[in-house]
């Protein structure tokens, strides 16, 4: 009998090997985030991990957590609906740029506003992968996709920018180009109370990537290297000098706001006649 890796436990082998595309990044994502949970020690049992519809949400069914597929872009609200039923379990919502960001818009956004202690992972490859390769709301301005043959005319979202601006109090950028990072990201989204947001950038070398022609998986994995700026350097540079470029890092890191269902539980006392 073969000795269990200290991994295993957190995969279903029977529904392993996934279904995503070699040299897709969301299998970095998802060992990163193992790797996360692992190291800062959240029990299994009190671990449940939310998705919606897309690529990265398929990462829900090889976890051996509690886990919930849900409708596309809907799952940051059924996030909401079992953090604030059990504000003790560890809540982790696993997400595409289109998933969170277009149609689970104004979910993401409120629930940066509120604060609740949920860790959103959007998994960010810059289309709609698992339906084609339309253009998402981060997709580059110029890019190619599906749906933008001649080319992107939309300014993009940055995620970081957005989820700040509403609210939330940890946003940070990684790549899977840098699967340290990525994973040392992670576990301080996790240990962070709060509305927590990684935005973790990913190739998709079978649509994007072959559609603007930026080569095979490999060759766009090494261009992370060459566009990608830590944040505190991106702070020195000009913004002609920034262009083209990612920035990564922590942009938000905040403990001066209550977090949301320490709230509720204080009103619901209030209600009751407690102090």
């Amino acid at each position: 009998m073969s000795e269990q890796h200290v991994y295993d436990k957190y995969f279903r082998a029977d529904k392993l090997k996934t279904m995503w595309c070699p040299g897709c990044g969301n299998g970095i994502v998802l060992q990163s985030l193992v790797r996360a949970l692992e190291e800062t020690g959240t029990p299994l049992e009190k671990t449940v991990v939310i998705s919606g519809i897309g690529c990265s949400s398929r990462a829900v069914n090889y976890l051996n957590t509690c886990a919930l597929h849900t409708n596309h872009g809907r799952a940051i609200a059924f996030a909401t609906g079992v953090k604030m039923a059990n504000p003790d379990l560890k809540v982790v919502v696993i997400t595409g740029d289109g998933d969170c960001t277009s149609i689970g818009g104004n979910h993401f956004i409120h629930a940066c506003r509120r604060n609740i202690d949920i860790t959103v992972v959007c998994i960010n490859n810059n289309n709609y992968g698992m339906t084609g390769g339309q253009y998402s709301p981060t997709t580059p301005t110029g890019a190619m996709t599906k749906t933008t043959v001649y080319g992107n005319i939309d300014t993009p979202f940055d995620i970081c920018d957005l989820a700040g601006a509403a609210g939330a109090t940890y946003v940070a950028r990684s790549l899977t180009y840098n699967p340290v990072h990525l994973k040392n990201t992670l576990k301080k989204a996790l240990d962070h109370k709060g509305l927590s947001v990684v935005d973790a950038m990913s190739d998709c070398p079978s649509l994007f990537g072959r559609l603007n022609r930026l080569g095979d998986a490999p060759t766009m994995m090494k261009r992370w290297a060459e566009i990608a700026v830590p944040l505190a350097k991106a702070k020195t540079m000009t913004e002609e000098e920034l262009a083209g470029k990612v920035v990564y890092g922590e942009f938000t890191d905040r403990k001066d706001r209550p977090e949301y269902t320490e709230n509720y539980a204080a009103l619901r006392l209030k209600a009751q006649g407690g102090k």
